[in-house]
């Protein structure tokens, strides 16, 4: 059996622990915002909602997201 590496990506400025890759809509599903509005950066590059099963998030990587919240 083949373990996985661990690793740690920067995500909104802080460490955030990682096993190996992992598709940014797995990442939102852990961190609980899986099919909420957010804006998402990926090393300085905005990915589109419709690409987040597709995008790899690999240790090392640089991850920003903002929610976005209705109101005025």
């Amino acid at each position: 059996m083949e373990m996985k590496n661990h690793g740690t990506i920067t995500l909104n400025g802080s460490p955030h622990s990682v096993v190996g890759a992992i598709s940014l809509a797995r990442l939102l599903e852990n961190i609980g915002l899986a099919g909420k509005p957010v804006v998402v950066e990926l090393n300085e590059e905005a990915v589109f909602p419709r690409d987040y099963c597709q995008t790899l998030v690999e240790p090392g990587a640089r991850v920003e997201i903002v929610t976005l919240a209705a109101g005025g």
